[in-house]
């Protein structure tokens, strides 16, 4: 059997100054060094993984502004999801934002789950899971 396991993930963006704001400052996910690749990019790591940002000024296929957790999306784990919620709140996200905001933070604090989910889209549109999962 092969032992696979996850390495990163790899999110494409247009701006990486401002992705980097999200997920270096508001996220709090560390850069790392990064090879001298020929396409911009940022290495981040994330416990004991990484989120690889990748400049890509072509069309994705997401473009939608509504935030879906039945879309495309990863997921970051939290020992402190109340923490994560205040601190995505002082950052400009709201619970009560209009369906089609892109500051919409959508926040399942029960569910079909078990635990704590909460659902934001980066600046570029990619759909951000974190949640409360038990390790």
């Amino acid at each position: 059997m092969l032992n696979l396991r996850l390495h990163h993930v790899s999110i494409v963006v247009r701006d990486l100054d401002r992705s980097l704001a999200f997920y270096r400052d508001i996220l709090g996910l560390q850069p790392l060094p990064r090879p001298d690749f020929p396409v911009r990019g940022a290495w981040l790591s994330c416990g004991d993984r990484q989120v690889h940002l990748v400049v890509h000024d072509g069309q994705t296929f997401r473009d939608s502004d509504s935030v879906d957790n039945n879309d495309g999306h990863f997921a970051l784990n939290t020992d402190d999801f109340d923490a994560v919620v205040s601190v995505l709140a002082a950052s400009g996200f709201s619970e009560h934002a209009a369906d089609g905001d892109p500051r919409r933070l959508l926040v399942k604090r029960t569910g079909a789950a078990g635990f704590a989910q909460l659902y934001v889209l980066d600046p570029d549109r990619n759909i951000v899971e974190v949640n409360a999962a038990p390790s």
